[in-house]
This record gives C-alpha cells, sequence and structure tokens, in this order.
C-alpha cells in the first residue's frame, strides 16, 4: 500500500472507530431525565470515558514498543464494539453508565496512539510531520460523527439504537485496519535494541522538551473534551432561552459542525508551524482560545446565529493547537523510545481530558446549575484559564526549538 493510500485508510478506520465517541454527550438530556442525573453525574460519565483511556494507555501504547502496533490496534477495537454493546443492554442508571463508558475508553486507548505508531513505523521521513496531522485531525471528525449519527438515528428509533451505531462503526474500523495494515514488527524488535524496558517511562520523564509538549496537551484536552461533553446542552440551554424550546437534532448537528471545523483547524494549524515555528504558533492558538473560552460562555443571550459563529471560531482554536502539539511529541521522542514517548503523551494528556468533563460540571453545579447562565460562563472560564498555562509549561520545559 503507498504512502497516500495507507494514511487514507488509517484516518478512515479512525473516523468508525470513533462512532460511540459522542454518544452519551449527544444524548445527556435524555439520560439526565431517564437516569435522574445532575450536572456533576453527567460530568464524571462523560469523563470517566477517558479515565478509561488514561488506564489503558500507558499498557497499550507503551506495549506498540514490544509487538505490532496492528495487533494491538485490531484486538482494541473489538473490546471497543463489546463494551458498546454491553452499554445498550445493560446500563441503567449511574453506576452501570460509568462503567461501560469507561470499557468504551479503554478501547479507544488501544486505537488512537497505537494507530498513530503503526502510521509513524511505515511512514517515515521529512513528510511524516503532515502524515500526524491527518491522522490526528480524523479524530475530530470521527467525533463530529458521532454527534450526527447518534442524534439521527435517535430521531427515527431510540437511544439503544443510536448508541448501537458505535458498534457497528467499530466493526467497520476493524476491516479496515485489518486490509490496511502489513504485519510489521516494532524497528526495535527487528534491530535488537533493548533501550527501554516495558512501562519503563524514566527516559521520556527525563526528556524535558517532550514533557513540554505532552503538558501543553494535557491543557489542550482538557479544554477540548470538556467543550465536546457539555457543547451540546449549553447550545440547548441557550437555543431554549431565546425561542422557548430547544431542537435536539439541530444543535447536535451543530456541535458536529463546530467539531469537524476542528479537522481543518488542526491540519492548518501543523502547516503553521512548519512555515512559523511550532512553539510560536501554539502559543498563539492556545491564548486565542483563553479570551474566547472566556467570553463564550457569557453568551447565552446574544443572538443565536452569533453564538453559533463564536463557537465556530472557538471550534478552530480549541483544535488549532492539536497536530502541531502531538508532532512536537514525536519530534522530541529518542531513538527506539517512540511507543513509550506516546505512552507518556497520550495518559497525562488524556487525564486532561477526563478532569476536562468533570471540572466543567463541577463549575457549573458549583455556581448554580445548568439552568443558571452566568454559571456556564464561570464553567468554560475555567477550561480558557487551564489552557492558559499550555504554552508556560512548553516555554520553561523546551531548550530549543524542535524543527518543523
Amino acid at each position: 500500500m503507498t504512502a497516500v493510500r495507507l494514511v487514507v485508510f488509517l484516518c478512515i478506520g479512525q473516523i468508525f472507530g470513533m462512532a460511540s465517541f459522542a454518544s452519551f454527550a449527544t444524548l445527556a438530556a435524555l439520560f439526565m431525565d431517564m437516569w435522574s442525573l445532575s450536572a456533576s453525574d453527567v460530568g464524571w460519565v462523560s469523563g470517566i470515558y477517558l479515565v478509561g483511556y488514561v488506564v489503558g494507555a500507558p499498557i497499550l501504547s507503551g506495549l506498540t514498543d514490544q509487538v505490532d502496533a496492528r495487533q494491538v490496534c485490531l484486538w482494541a477495537t473489538v473490546f471497543t464494539a463489546v463494551s458498546v454493546l454491553g452499554f445498550v443492554l445493560f446500563a441503567e442508571g449511574f453506576w452501570t453508565a460509568m462503567l461501560f463508558r469507561a470499557l468504551t475508553g479503554l478501547g479507544l486507548a488501544g486505537t488512537y496512539m497505537p494507530g498513530l505508531k503503526a502510521l509513524t513505523d511505515r511512514y517515515e521521513g521529512e513528510k511524516q510531520s503532515r502524515s500526524v496531522a491527518f491522522y490526528t485531525a480524523s479524530f475530530g471528525v470521527g467525533a463530529a460523527l458521532s454527534y450526527v449519527i447518534t442524534s439521527q438515528i435517535f430521531d427515527i428509533s431510540n437511544w439503544h439504537w443510536a448508541v448501537a451505531a458505535g458498534a457497528v462503526g467499530s466493526a467497520v474500523s476493524w476491516l479496515i485496519l485489518w486490509l490496511a495494515l502489513d504485519h510489521r514488527p516494532p524497528a526495535r524488535a527487528q534491530s535488537g535494541e533493548a533501550e527501554t524496558h516495558f512501562l519503563d517511562f524514566r527516559p521520556v520523564f527525563a526528556n524535558r522538551q517532550a514533557m513540554g509538549f505532552i503538558l501543553a496537551y494535557t491543557v489542550h484536552n482538557l479544554e477540548l473534551f470538556g467543550l465536546r461533553a457539555w457543547i451540546v446542552l449549553y447550545l440547548a440551554f441557550s437555543h431554549k432561552k431565546l425561542v422557548g424550546t430547544a431542537d435536539w437534532w439541530d444543535v447536535a448537528s451543530i456541535a458536529a459542525v463546530v467539531t469537524m471545523v476542528g479537522w481543518a483547524a488542526s491540519v492548518s494549524g501543523n502547516e503553521a508551524a512548519v512555515k512559523w515555528g511550532r512553539q510560536r504558533t501554539i502559543t498563539v492558538v492556545m491564548w486565542t482560545s483563553t479570551i474566547l473560552a472566556c467570553v463564550i460562555g457569557f453568551s447565552s443571550s446574544w443572538p443565536f446565529w452569533l453564538i453559533v459563529v463564536l463557537f465556530l471560531i472557538y471550534g478552530a482554536t480549541v483544535t488549532g493547537d492539536s497536530a502541531a502539539i502531538t508532532a512536537g511529541t514525536i519530534a522530541s521522542a529518542h531513538e527506539g523510545q517512540r511507543g513509550a514517548t506516546l505512552a507518556v503523551h497520550s495518559t497525562i494528556g488524556f487525564t486532561g481530558s477526563a478532569l476536562g468533563p468533570i471540572l466543567f460540571g463541577f463549575v457549573l453545579e458549583l455556581a448554580g446549575g445548568e439552568t443558571n447562565p452566568d454559571a456556564w460562563g464561570y464553567a468554560f472560564a475555567a477550561m480558557g484559564i487551564a489552557v492558559f498555562l499550555g504554552p508556560v509549561a512548553l516555554r520553561l520545559l523546551s531548550q530549543r526549538q524542535v524543527p518543523a
């Protein structure tokens, strides 16, 4: 398979594998009513998905330095499909929803970064940064389509079938990955190198440059996943406040478009990093996102079209730094430690992902709940303040500029 086809196939496989990503967030209002969930409960169920990811990431991503990443991806895709079906068949409240969403997040840990490792093992050279940008951006496309698929299937059936679509997507993803990836042992296994041991991440933590990008990725994910978990409810709140009703199909579609903007923004952000410098680009994007986050949450009484425009811009700034950060981490990894570096990148980074929805829900409830306009503003501002720290960490820990 040619390099271009490999990138395309892996991106499509990732998109199908993300079909279950936003199923809970899209139907959060339904589950709040059906299971009597509070805002904090919704934040925990949304966040536990990423906790599952964090638990699995160091093992499954680190394993790709020892075995072919293809095998990790294929088995994890099967696991994801089974966990989604478990939610459909057995979820009946807060605790069971927590269990199966955590398991689904664990499945994601075996497909996202291991898939990136499979790509970079097979696509070396000067254009690798661009391939990383397209792959990481496909995550956002998959997340966007997850909103659309869930809402449209729910519109014509019920929540069981809407969530079950995620299992179908995982099955399609498995087939694509099986066809696209050849059998290829990791480079260290081929050369006989033994620079690090499985789950020995000390060399990665000693790599200051990589850790700067990893900490920036952490606050990036906190903001990104906080937004993805709560955007549908916020748009529904604003829409209902302005016109007296919430059209769930419309707000889910808007959330999908906002998320889809991230694909172009992520790829463009990496191209800007190549041209103007990685650290400078990341700083501008993150601090612009901070300003928008501190404004957008207080806009619920503004004209709805203006709110949508703000979210489209915000969707670009939230994701515009994603590929540039991940490409920076890969470029900073020492020889023979790419899988371990991606494991730390993913584990610490997605700890921020787990904290984002939880932090948002906690601040929202503490400030007055989901019916209080100002509470939404404080919740968004909390994410903005967190993401402001990303460039600070990057500057403090990066001793030199990473070549684009």
